[in-house]
C-alpha cells in the first residue's frame, strides 16, 4: 500500500523497496537505540517483521518503521525514524499514522519504547504503561 504525501514524499509498505543500506546506516550508525547493531541483525529484523514502512523523498529512503505483531491482539512499533534534514514537516506523524492506523494491525493493542518522542506518540493514543505492565531489561 502506498500513500502520496505531496512534495515528492511518499509512504510505502512494500518490503522489497526498503533500502537496507540506508536503514542500516541510520539505525546502526546514528540512532540512540540501535547504534552498533550489525547489518546481518538489521536484515533479519526486517525479514522477520510483519510490516515495514518506508518513507521516501523522490525515491530516496528518508524514514522507516518496523512492526512486530501476533496478527490478532498485540503489535509493537520499532525502529521509527525520519532523517534530520526532513524533520519539521509532519512526516514523522504521517509515518506513525500510516504504520499504526492505516495498516492491517490497526485494531490491535500497540506497544513501543521511546526516549524522546513521547508527544508524537501521544497523538495516537500511546500513554505511559499502567500498573499491570512489566518490562524485563
Amino acid at each position: 500500500m502506498k500513500r502520496d504525501l505531496g512534495d515528492g514524499y511518499e509512504l510505502d509498505d512494500d518490503p522489497s523497496r526498503v533500502d537496507r543500506d540506508a536503514v542500516h546506516a541510520y539505525l546502526g550508525g546514528e540512532s540512540y537505540w540501535a547504534k552498533g547493531r550489525p547489518r546481518d541483525v538489521q536484515d533479519a529484523l526486517i525479514d522477520g517483521a510483519e510490516r515495514v514502512v518506508g518513507l521516501y523523498h523522490e525515491g530516496e529512503q528518508i524514514g522507516f518503521s518496523r512492526t512486530l505483531s501476533d496478527g490478532h491482539a498485540q503489535s509493537y512499533l520499532a525502529d521509527v525514524y525520519v532523517l534530520d534534514a526532513h524533520r519539521g514537516r509532519g512526516l514523522g506523524v504521517e509515518l506513525v499514522r500510516f504504520s499504526v492506523e492505516d495498516g492491517p494491525f490497526a485494531e490491535t493493542k500497540w506497544f513501543l519504547h521511546t526516549r524522546d518522542a513521547h508527544e508524537l506518540y501521544r497523538r495516537f493514543g500511546f500513554t505511559e504503561p499502567s500498573e499491570r505492565v512489566l518490562e524485563r531489561r
